[in-house]
Order: structure tokens, then C-alpha cells, then sequence
């Protein structure tokens, strides 16, 4: 009985001290500054194709995936990514620049513990689990057609 009655206060106390925000401006700001972020994307895919006419579409997708997880790593670098973030919330998230934030922060925040100790292993302390399940579930989705094309 003391533990849900302390939580309720708990809870009471955490939705007091929580930030109201309003849904529609959030969503609006979260859903040009992703845009924004997929234009850009575009722009750089195009860019390259003008300059390099002998590049194929594949790479010219790939180099502006590797700018852009350039650029977001920069700005996290320097600060003006979490700004960004804090401005547009999921709308940083979602593009690739989100990835390359979530790798970039953690090992910029353990930098003073060693190479080792900290940027090395605190780098994908939140990107890991992503990149294990990518793996792990390529690994049994290419099972299960390798089973059923045999």
C-alpha cells in the first residue's frame, strides 16, 4: 500500500515538473527540419551526379549519405546539432543525421576517459543495440529465404 501511494506522488510530482508542450508546433518544426535535412540529401545526390557524370545513382546516394553523416557528426562536434534537436525533436531523429548524432554524442562525452576506455567503447552505446538487431535480423531474414529457396 506505502509503495503505489508513493508512487502516485511520485508521478504527481513528475507530471507538475514536466514540460508542457503544445503538439501541432512540435510536429510542424519536426517535420520541416527532417525535410530540410532530406532535401539537402537530395541536393548533395545531385550535385554529385553534375559534377561527376560518370557517376552512377547508387554512389551518388551513398556519397550523400556519407556527407550528411559527415556534417551531422561536425555539427554534434561543435554543439549545433543538439540545438537543432532541441528545436525540432524527432525531425532530426529520423534521417540518417539521428544515427550519426547518437554515435557522435556518446563518444564525445567519454572522450576524457582514454581512446580505449572511453570513445571506443562508449561510441555505440546507444547506436549498438540498433546495429546488432540490424545484423542479427538480416542474419535470420537471409535464413529463411536461403530455407525456402532452396
Amino acid at each position: 500500500m506505502y509503495i503505489t501511494e508513493r508512487n502516485k506522488k511520485y508521478n504527481a510530482y513528475v507530471e507538475a515538473k514536466m514540460p508542457k508542450t503544445k503538439p501541432w508546433p512540435s510536429l510542424f518544426r519536426a517535420f520541416w527540419v527532417g525535410g530540410l535535412i532530406c532535401c539537402l540529401g537530395e541536393l548533395i545526390k545531385d550535385l554529385c551526379l553534375y559534377f561527376f557524370p560518370y557517376m552512377t545513382i547508387a554512389d551518388a546516394y551513398a556519397w550523400a549519405l556519407i556527407i550528411l553523416i559527415l556534417l551531422a557528426s561536425f555539427l554534434t562536434g561543435v554543439g549545433i546539432f543538439d540545438k537543432i534537436g532541441a528545436y525540432a525533436g524527432a525531425g532530426t531523429i529520423v534521417p540518417i543525421t539521428g544515427f550519426s548524432n547518437s554515435i557522435a554524442s556518446p563518444a564525445l562525452e567519454f572522450k576524457r576517459e582514454g581512446l580505449v576506455f572511453g570513445l571506443m567503447s562508449k561510441m555505440f552505446v546507444i547506436a549498438g543495440p540498433v546495429i546488432v538487431t540490424g545484423v542479427v535480423s538480416s542474419i535470420v531474414v537471409g535464413l529463411i529465404y536461403l530455407i525456402f529457396n532452396l
